[in-house]
């Protein structure tokens, strides 16, 4: 079901050219435009429906380091630079609260799973550490079931989905940045092989520049430049609590449930192990490159066969860019939740956690991750297209890391030095930058 985002005003004019367009409203997008703003760039911020409207607004609302992929970390460090002056930054409410997140192991494989990750990650320093008895029960009261023992990130965090977007976006606006939603971008325009222009539902915009950020539609948009992005959509369910007295503060996550602390009293709750991956035409054509990790997660994903194998056949055909687009059909990808998975999870964890059993469901939502066969995003410019940066594929764990990653974006659309050494986030890694072909505005 859709979700009461904060709205962020429209421009009513179109403009006729600006420096750089950027295409999705999420988190990285907005991001990218405030810091392309702060740094004088025109720049104007292209959302399809409403600001926030998809999974930007639709995941957990952790921001954390731990268990996180090595070769995010540097850029993680520098998002939880970022989220600590978030607030101050854009003059609004994120909900930026750093109350620690743990990850429960219950049983020695699991143990030793997280004490590989926490070596692994020595070299960055975080204050990442193992946790087993007393000291458990101490950082994650309240339970009645004890793990083996947990790895816990006390600097860890949480923000708010619903407000950290679009208090960035409005911030973005304020700096000068042009935001348009309702206004999709139907494809972008080359000339001499360059970035020109885009083409939105509402007409022309002049750029020299151009971001993808479009996070589930990506892979379809890139396909009519002749890009080829592995990305496949994953479908994750959550649910909200009202109010429960005593229960704990940090966000927890183990193989039965997860949740985090909101701040009305109550919790986001999801299954740790369930996450629907429908059967669709582009998985078979990725199927090599995903299948390692469908093998390594087979346990937590759940293939489905339902109306998005039609549906995303049906979007995949290449449309006149005078001509109603997809983007147009489906303003708001609002899938339906997995509520019996949410419901395995509250039982288990209301049987863990008896604060909880005061409790009742207040809502369940859904939303598509943009996966990437390994997991972690691209962040690249793309060599054979000047003027085109690609920012997309976070695997579900974008919030957190998206402040840092829109900076990055802004350093490489601005030829700075970047945040941090952009080279894991290439788009070259799947050896999917083959020649782009222009679209020829109608």
């Amino acid at each position: 079901m859709s979700l009461a985002v904060g709205e962020v005003p429209s421009e009513a004019h179109l403009p006729f050219s600006v420096d750089v367009v950027i295409i999705g409203g999420g988190i990285i997008g907005a991001s990218a435009a405030l810091y392309l703003a702060k740094r004088g760039v025109s720049v104007a911020l292209c959302e399809k429906g409403h600001i926030s409207g998809e999974q930007s607004s639709r995941n957990w609302g952790w921001v954390r380091q731990g268990q996180r992929d090595l070769r995010e970390i540097p850029l993680m460090i520098q998002s939880m630079r970022i989220w600590d002056r978030m607030n101050e930054e854009v003059e609004g409410e994120t909900g930026f609260c750093r109350t620690g997140i743990m990850f429960a192991a219950g049983n020695e494989k699991e143990v030793a799973h997280n004490e590989a990750w926490l070596n692994r990650a020595r070299p960055y320093q975080i204050d990442a550490r193992m946790v087993s008895g007393a000291e458990l029960d101490r950082v994650m009261p309240g339970g009645a079931r004890h793990w083996t023992a947990a790895l816990y990130c006390g600097s860890d965090g949480r923000a708010e989905p619903l407000m950290a977007t679009t208090a960035i976006a409005s911030a973005a606006q304020r700096r000068g940045a042009v935001v348009l939603s309702h206004c999709a971008v139907r494809g972008v325009e080359l000339s001499g092989g360059r970035v020109s222009g885009v083409v939105t539902e509402r007409g022309r915009v002049g750029c020299t520049a151009a971001v993808v950020a479009a996070g589930a539609w990506s892979r379809r948009f890139l396909k009519d430049l002749g890009l080829s992005l592995p990305q496949l959509k994953v479908r994750g369910s959550v649910m909200r609590t009202s109010p429960v007295d005593g229960g704990p503060e940090p966000a927890l996550w183990s193989g039965e449930f997860a949740f985090r602390r909101r701040p009305d009293g109550g919790y986001n709750v999801a299954n740790g192990q369930a996450n629907v991956v429908s059967i669709v035409p582009d998985g078979f054509l990725f199927f090599t490159k995903f299948l390692p990790t469908l093998v390594s997660e087979f346990k937590s994903l759940r293939l489905r066969i339902d109306g998005r194998f039609t549906q995303e056949w049906s979007e995949s055909r290449p449309v006149p860019l005078d001509q109603i687009s997809p983007y147009e059909k489906t303003r708001v990808l609002d899938p339906e939740p997995d509520k019996v998975y949410l419901r395995e999870a509250f039982h288990r964890l209301v049987k863990a956690f008896p604060a909880f059993s005061s409790c009742r469901v207040v809502q369940e939502w859904a939303g598509l991750m943009d996966v990437t066969p390994d997991a972690i995003p691209v962040i690249s410019s793309v060599e054979n297209i000047p003027g085109l940066t690609i920012a997309t594929g976070f695997s579900g764990h974008g919030f957190g890391i998206g402040p840092a990653a829109g900076h990055l974006v802004a350093d490489l659309v601005a030829g700075t030095q970047p945040i941090v050494d952009p080279t894991e986030f290439r788009f070259s890694r799947f050896n999917g930058s083959a020649c782009g072909r222009p679209i020829t505005r109608l």
